[in-house]
């Protein structure tokens, strides 16, 4: 449950804001640990672009989602690493430790999402001084503004491919010997993805259009690519995401998607709740709405990332086909 002690928040000039989570700024001493913990060694490593003892390119991924594409991508030549990985905790409040910066400055190929979500890699980049650590920064890969409203890029089925190839082509610079088996191996990744998008097809073909409603826009693009039709206001699904209190106003229309049955299933971040949110839970299920949990960091052990998103689909249209509740995965 989020407290109001962590509740720091970033707004933008169009008036729309996001949490930010407390390792975006590390604390002061923090940050004179993390400097002093990125040796002359730590940093050397990365700036040499030596692997570990195996002959491995050292991955991050700053969420575990990207991690386990890199790893899909790298196979036996990456090692790759997650700094957040817990579904048990909310990400927005993250905070990067001096050892997460030690990982982080070692890395020869890190992934990170952008969209003001992990700003803290960037931070820790920085204090790294190596310019020859490869960086993907998906926003910037996609050619998002800073504006994006929704950072959960994940969700969009547009995404993974062009972070699949563009892992394959950092790794190939990074070791030209095996540019054929990362470029491989991201054309089967990508090729995975099949089943997941067949499944969003099927679904946007049997239910275009029906109606849905969220806490916030965690999944909000894989809703799109179905073609679901989300009642909940912008308004609230931001300020729920930012950690503030949600007007009357729109608390009022959000309860009454529920008691006046003007939706057929309820999507919470499972992650992340609150008294407003279990109330809201409670409330779908005594009208008989079923509610389906979504994840902002991959669900483990079980899951990998194709297999994540598409269970999600798997959950949305057993909520609408058969009205049946998955909250957990």
């Amino acid at each position: 449950m989020r407290s109001h002690a962590v509740r720091e928040r970033i707004f933008r000039r169009a008036g729309q804001g996001r949490r930010r989570r407390t390792g975006i700024a590390l604390l002061a001493a923090g940050a004179a640990v993390a400097a002093a913990g990125l040796s002359a060694c730590s940093i050397g490593a990365s700036a040499a672009g030596t692997t570990t003892a195996a002959g491995k390119i050292v991955a991050v991924g700053a969420e575990n989602e990207y991690a386990d594409v890199i790893s899909q991508v790298g196979g036996q030549y990456v090692q790759a690493s997650a700094i957040m990985s817990n579904p048990n905790t909310d990400p927005h409040t993250f905070e990067a430790s001096p050892s997460v910066a030690r990982e982080i400055s070692s890395a020869q190929l890190i992934v990170q999402n952008g969209v003001a979500y992990d700003t803290f890699m960037s931070t820790i980049e920085s204090a790294a001084q190596s310019s020859n650590s490869k960086v993907i920064d998906v926003q910037k890969l996609l050619g998002l503004p800073d504006s994006t409203a929704n950072p959960h890029l994940w969700y969009n089925p547009a995404t993974m491919p062009k972070v699949a190839n563009a892992i394959a082509a950092d790794l190939a610079a990074i070791q030209p010997a095996h540019a054929a088996y990362f470029k491989a191996n991201a054309k089967t990744f990508v090729t995975s993805l099949d089943s997941w998008n067949n499944a969003i097809a099927a679904f946007k073909k049997a239910y275009a259009g029906v109606p849905v409603a969220t806490t916030e826009p965690v999944a909000d693009y894989m809703l799109q690519a179905v073609g679901a039709d989300n009642l909940t206001p912008w308004a609230f699904q931001a300020d729920i995401m930012n950690g503030v209190d949600p007007s009357p106003q729109d608390v009022a229309v959000q309860k009454a998607l529920f008691t006046d049955h003007k939706v057929k299933v309820f999507l919470y971040n499972q992650q992340v709740t609150d008294p407003l949110t279990e109330s809201l839970i409670t409330l779908a299920n005594q009208n008989g709405i079923p509610v389906v949990g979504v994840y902002e960091t991959m669900p483990t052990p079980g899951y990998d990332y194709q297999t994540w998103m598409l269970t999600e689909v798997q959950d949305l249209r057993k909520a609408v086909a058969d009205k049946v509740s998955t909250e957990h995965l």
